[in-house]
């Protein structure tokens, strides 16, 4: 190869890398994105539902609280938006898991590999449902030749790679009985300031389900996970600055199937049809986001969003029908904060 063909193939590959001007390659490893005020800050990872879309990760939601971050599932794609955005992943202590569905731990491995390689100090706690416990080892198992590797090659100086500290560490979270309302909730992690109360919801034949309740210094966050519409979260739920909760459309829902039926798809057309029984529409969330007298109300594991019949209008159809309610659709990269002192609900985007 000529001298000049040379110089100009590497000038390409060290371009294509973004070394020579900022660039989504090198995002993962310039500073930290800079933190947020004390408080409690909400990013959003992953909004999609299951079905592959562009621009949309499975769900995941990122919870920081003061330099800590804690994740609330760890849906296939999650990871990579948290690298891309710099978020410090060395500092995330626990992933609260909602479920076992594919779709919320898909990136479980990748999630604790990235964390563990970027110098996170012990093992990651995975807290959640009877079931965390094969998920931790399953991940454990197959991530341990290359965590070997990773120590074999990268360990000198003062670059420690401790294989303990790249463990899942499982922990299950045991509910009372129910109270006479449906109630379940049992704290599941406590950290200084920070409680996190799981909230058994309904998912049948998903048992059990949670969603969690996130307070610190005075503001609060909740988040479903995958349910039926379910009173007893709104009661969980009473006061919360921000209620996120998942939303399906049942019509557009049955407008997908008939589609997939037309097409001679059967199988997935019935598929579609049973997640009618599991789900909860947009209407029903602002009825439990009215009950439980909620600041605010984000949509995110959003089925429907980008496929070909979604518009945001047509999905959120009725939901102000109940009357005054401040409510959003979430996407990838929002943000939320929740200043520590302060009635502030800050919106913004990554």
């Amino acid at each position: 190869m000529k001298r000049r063909t040379l110089l100009r193939a590497m000038a390409a590959i060290v371009g294509a890398l973004g070394l020579l001007a900022p660039g989504a390659a090198m995002a993962q490893f310039a500073a930290a994105a800079p933190p947020a005020p004390d408080g409690l800050r909400v990013i959003f990872c992953g909004t999609s539902g299951p079905l592959p879309v562009r621009d949309r990760a499975k769900p995941c939601v990122a919870i920081q609280a003061g330099e800590a971050i804690y994740l609330v599932d760890v849906g296939p794609e999650s990871a990579e938006n948290l690298m891309l955005w710099r978020l410090p992943v060395n500092q995330v202590r626990a992933v609260f898991l909602t479920h076992l569905h594919s779709d919320h731990i898909g990136d479980l491995g990748e999630l604790n590999l990235q964390s563990w390689v970027a110098g996170r100090p012990a093992p990651l706690a995975l807290i959640g449902p009877a079931g965390v416990e094969q998920v931790a080892t399953g991940f454990n198992l197959v991530y341990a030749a290359d965590h070997g590797f990773r120590k074999a090659h990268h360990e000198h100086g003062a670059f420690k790679f401790d294989l303990a500290a790249g463990k899942l560490q499982p922990r299950v979270i045991a509910m009372p009985k129910p109270t006479a309302s449906g109630l379940q909730t049992a704290v599941a992690y406590r950290d200084g300031p920070l409680t996190v109360t799981a909230i058994r919801v309904r998912h049948e034949p998903i048992e059990p389900a949670f969603a969690y309740r996130f307070d610190y210094k005075g503001r609060s966050v909740v988040i479903s996970g995958d349910t039926r519409k379910w009173p007893p979260l709104a009661e969980a739920a009473k006061g919360a600055d921000v209620l996120i909760h998942e939303a399906q459309n049942a019509d557009m829902t049955r407008q997908f199937a008939q589609a997939l039926k037309g097409l001679g798809n059967a199988r997935m057309s019935s598929l579609m049809t049973d997640t009618l029984s599991y789900h909860t529409t947009p209407v029903e969330a602002a009825e439990i986001a009215r009950a439980a007298g909620v600041k605010r109300l984000v949509l995110y594991h959003l089925t429907q969003a980008g496929l070909p019949m979604f518009t945001p209008e047509k999905f959120t159809q009725g939901m102000d029908a109940g009357g005054p309610l401040d409510w959003r659709l979430s996407k990838d990269g929002m943000t939320i904060d929740l200043p520590a002192g302060s009635p502030d609900i800050r919106f913004g985007q990554f």
